[in-house]
């Protein structure tokens, strides 16, 4: 799939929780991006949405997961009170169980209040708990969501026995199982190893036991994108997290993102992010200014 036909949204800042209502508009483009969303659906007769190739016609009440990258779009839907729940990629990466839910939901797009009562009750209140935090001017909000965020999570897993049958059938539909699992294997360590020597598509089709013609199809059919696109998307995102967060030069922050020089480093990051990496560094200098009087140091690396 090309994406570079949709639209692109990311979150503005760092946050690892962000909340949104009162849109006006009834529909939204075909998109993608790199957090994920939970979406409880508002009042009103027509409620479409699409997530990859499924189009979903939902009731007031149901909840929509769109998992990071996965491509979605909003049809026809009252999202003037429809609450969007934004949480990063980073965020769940950050914790194993929080991967394991996500993995095992992976081809869940919809919670039906019509099927699941009890359990959209619960995670209704959770939503409910979350926007009632991200609206107040306490200091600590963040947390208090991501807190719920993870209680949702556990809450939805709690009920997992509740889609066992669902979420086999979706397996043989699409053909995972066994390869899926060996996917996640090879992301997982990819993540924790963009240093590494060797992370060649040949390398890992390698270690998850299969050819690299049909790693390639697998891969793609899994993620969404081939691995070329997939791995650069990896390395930006950990470019993205240092360059907020960290003090170090440019030429580190490329090596530590996996990136084996600058000009490659420029190259794919302006390509993704309309802006080169100390562009994108210097907006975040206002709210830290030792970090901004460090880049100043280190210029002549952007």
């Amino acid at each position: 799939m090309d994406y570079s036909q949709y639209v692109k949204k990311d979150f503005e800042g760092i946050s690892a929780f962000s909340l949104s209502m009162g849109a006006k508009a009834r529909s939204y483009n075909a998109h993608w991006h790199s957090h994920g969303e939970i979406i409880l659906v508002a009042s009103g007769e027509n409620n479409v949405f699409k997530v990859n190739q499924d189009t979903y016609h939902l009731s007031p009440g149901d909840f929509v997961l769109v998992w990071p990258r996965e491509m979605h779009e909003v049809i026809d839907a009252d999202l003037e009170n429809t609450l969007i729940i934004r949480f990063s990629n980073a965020f769940v990466n950050s914790l194993f169980d929080l991967q394991r839910i996500m993995h095992f939901y992976r081809n869940l797009h919809v919670i039906c209040i019509n099927t699941h009562r009890e359990l959209v009750a619960n995670l209704t209140a959770i939503a409910y708990r979350m926007k009632e935090y991200f609206m107040s001017d306490v200091p600590d909000k963040e947390l208090r969501c991501c807190m719920l965020l993870m209680q949702f999570m556990l809450t939805l897993d709690e009920h997992k026995s509740e889609f066992v049958p669902e979420l086999r059938q979706l397996d043989e539909i699409n053909s995972y199982g066994d390869i899926y699992r060996r996917m996640v294997l090879v992301t997982d360590y990819i993540k924790n190893n963009l240093t590494a020597d060797d992370l060649s598509q040949a390398s890992m089709a390698k270690m998850a036991g299969v050819s690299k013609d049909y790693f390639s199809r697998v891969f793609k059919e899994t993620t969404g994108m081939n691995y070329s696109k997939w791995l650069n998307m990896i390395r930006l995102e950990k470019a993205t997290e240092l360059l907020a967060t960290e003090d170090k030069p440019l030429t580190e922050i490329a090596m530590l993102s996996g990136f084996q020089s600058i000009p490659s480093f420029n190259r794919v990051f302006r390509a993704e992010k309309g802006m080169s990496p100390g562009e994108y560094r210097s907006l975040f200098e206002k709210s830290n200014p030792y970090l901004a009087k460090y880049d100043n140091l280190h210029v002549k690396n952007r």
